[in-house]
């Protein structure tokens, strides 16, 4: 435990701001439902309360429910109760205003918590309803704390289409930070039939495989200014399916969906395509990042296109492989090689897929990696990893003797106050500091950690973010330098 428990004196030790880039509120539900109902009508109602509902049932399910419809358990008693005053603070922004300077924060860009579940509704309707009443909400509670605060509005994204419409509405509603569904929930076509089945789907990752072209969700994106930010959660997909531990589903579920996404968008050749668009991916820390950057590239340099004459089976030498088989086994066993071949490395097969063609064959293609160093630029450059404050794993992020190529990836402080993890918010810039005090990350590591990677992750895309708050002549020279986001450009 750090030597200094005041996070207000932290704060007065260092000559740079503190920015939170994924503190939560916990949305006060007779107010919000009320707002909505008179701004949005029924079915947005119906849609915020959808997932509490669900959620709720599961709950409340017994464990042997639980395992006959193998539902995953879910949180239960989620948020802090015995420090009413911090459970207060998350619901009411006036509260978290006047505290910002006692818990250390000089600016904060807030998330939901009940509303980052409702771009996942499916039905197209209430969810596109929902979330547009809900945007509007968050846009009148905040504004006027908006020199220290900023919520993200939640963008559906089951199509491209819905996608940009509500780019478009808060860009008008003046709010200036977005989270995005990911993992979008679709049907199997060969078993959506005769009503299909609520596990007979797939999730769309966006990047790669997708059902649609997203490319003109990040134009616009660009073109708005906005930072796609993604806060998905993977607990109840996969293996994190227990009906009975939620903390064997919880551990690892938010960096499994950072994950799905970023190798994706990567894969996809996205950050190829939009070398200007910034991309985050919240609360999952930076070690599955660290993990991802270095495995892209030891499988780039076992599979790239070139490296594939290593495994084509048109190499495959058989007569020395026969006289190695009689020398060794005998020559029965030789003979019987001449009657053997796995399908993967039969004639046919070799020549079918040579026959797709080097974009068919190459997984990297979209890509264009050139050099095995193109992948610290196109990751580095790119993507940002929300990481809370008491995860000793942030030191990764900058440990360049690891880091392949002498990478440091960019890791974005967050705090996730108002939820079970952070019984004391006094206590998260405290921890954070605790790496430097123990030496495990410099102080200059530590500014870029809470100051200098939000502001680049921020104003990447919206040079005027910081405008008219608190912190914008402090961080003015961090701001990078003017980049013109134009697609077509980066293309050529």
């Amino acid at each position: 435990m750090s030597s200094n428990h005041d996070p207000a004196q932290i704060r007065a030790s260092l000559n740079h701001p503190v920015i939170d880039s994924d503190g939560h509120w916990v949305e006060y539900f007779p107010l919000l439902l009320e707002y909505l109902q008179r701004v949005a009508g029924t079915k947005a109602v119906e849609g915020m309360k959808a997932g509490d509902e669900i959620v709720g049932r599961i709950v409340r399910m017994s464990l042997e429910q639980r395992r006959n419809e193998r539902r995953a358990q879910q949180s239960w008693w989620p948020f802090p109760t015995r420090n009413t005053l911090d459970r207060a603070t998350a619901m009411i922004p006036r509260l978290l205003y006047q505290r910002m300077d006692e818990l250390g924060f000089d600016f904060a860009v807030l998330y939901p918590t009940q509303g980052l579940g409702i771009y996942a509704i499916r039905n197209d309707e209430i969810r596109q309803a929902t979330c547009h009443a809900f945007n509007l909400y968050i846009a009148e509670t905040f504004r006027e704390f908006a020199d220290r605060l900023t919520p993200a509005a939640a963008i559906p994204m089951n199509t491209p289409a819905e996608a940009i419409a509500e780019l478009e509405h808060v860009k008008n509603l003046g709010l200036k930070a977005v989270v995005m569904g990911s993992l979008i929930r679709r049907p199997i076509p060969a078993y959506a039939g005769n009503g299909g089945h609520r596990t007979a789907v797939w999730y769309d990752v966006l990047g790669l495989d997708s059902e649609y072209d997203y490319d003109p969700v990040w134009q616009k994106c660009l073109d708005l200014g906005f930072a796609p930010t993604f806060h998905s959660a993977g607990r109840g997909l996969g293996l994190r399916m227990s009906p009975s531990n939620f903390t064997y589903n919880h551990i690892g579920h938010f960096a499994s969906a950072g994950e799905a996404v970023c190798k994706a968008l990567f894969l996809g050749g996205v950050t190829r395509r939009f070398p200007n668009l910034k991309f985050a991916f919240l609360e999952g820390g930076v070690g599955w990042a660290c993990q991802l950057y270095a495995d892209l590239i030891g499988h780039w340099k076992k599979r790239n296109y070139d490296a594939l004459a290593e495994v084509n089976p048109a190499n495959l030498d058989r007569s020395l492989l026969r006289e190695m088989f009689a020398r060794y086994c005998g020559r029965e066993a030789a003979e019987k090689l001449d009657q053997w071949q796995s399908v993967s490395e039969g004639e046919e097969f070799a020549a079918a897929w040579a026959a797709r063609g080097r974009d068919m064959i190459d997984d990297y293609a979209a890509c264009g990696i050139q050099h095995p160093e193109d992948f610290r630029e196109l990751f580095t450059r790119n993507f940002y990893f929300g990481c809370e404050a008491d995860d000793p794993i942030n030191a990764w992020a900058f440990n360049t003797r690891v880091n392949p190529y002498g990478a440091r990836l960019k890791p974005l402080f967050g705090s996730d106050i108002g939820h079970f993890d952070v019984p004391n918010m006094r206590e998260v810039l405290v921890e954070a500091h605790e790496l430097v005090e123990e030496g495990l990350i410099s102080a200059e590591d530590f500014r870029d950690f809470v100051c200098t990677y939000p502001v680049e992750f921020w104003t990447g895309t919206n040079r005027d973010f910081f405008k008219g708050t608190l912190v914008e002549e402090q961080v003015r020279p961090a701001q990078p330098a003017s980049e013109s986001p134009d697609r077509e450009g980066a293309r050529a």
